[in-house]
């Protein structure tokens, strides 16, 4: 059974900067979707970047240019570096991991088997 483990959440102020990791433990198989989601209290968990077993990325519009996923698959880990927060980004940031999403669904939480406990962002105007 696979397990996530997320760090580097914290409190930031508007403009600046934080790294978010997560590492999996439990499975060897490499082939893995890793994602980043988040929810804000009253909202609906939403999809923030992914990277595919390739390297290849996408990322939600309203990070896109301020956030960077990345991953080492030697380390099993899974990095969301965030910069030029503002106060929108507030939410608990969980990691996501599946062997097998579809392409039209990997946007979508539910498809996504394993999930991380969360961390806190918090962002200060």
């Amino acid at each position: 059974q696979v397990q996530l483990v997320e760090s580097g959440g914290g409190l930031v102020q508007a403009g600046g900067s934080l790294r978010l990791s997560c590492t999996r433990s439990g499975s060897t198989f490499n082939s893995f979707i890793m994602a980043w989601f988040r929810q804000a209290p009253g909202k609906e968990r939403e999809f923030v970047a992914l990277t595919w077993s390739d390297g290849s990325t996408s990322y939600a519009d309203s990070v896109k240019g301020r956030f960077t996923i990345s991953r080492d698959n030697t380390k099993n880990t899974v990095y969301l570096q965030m910069n030029s927060l503002n106060p929108e980004d507030t939410a608990n940031y969980y990691c996501a991991v599946d062997r097998s999403v579809p392409y039209r669904f990997r946007y979508r939480a539910e498809y996504y088997s394993s999930w991380g406990q969360g961390t806190q962002v918090t962002v200060s105007s």
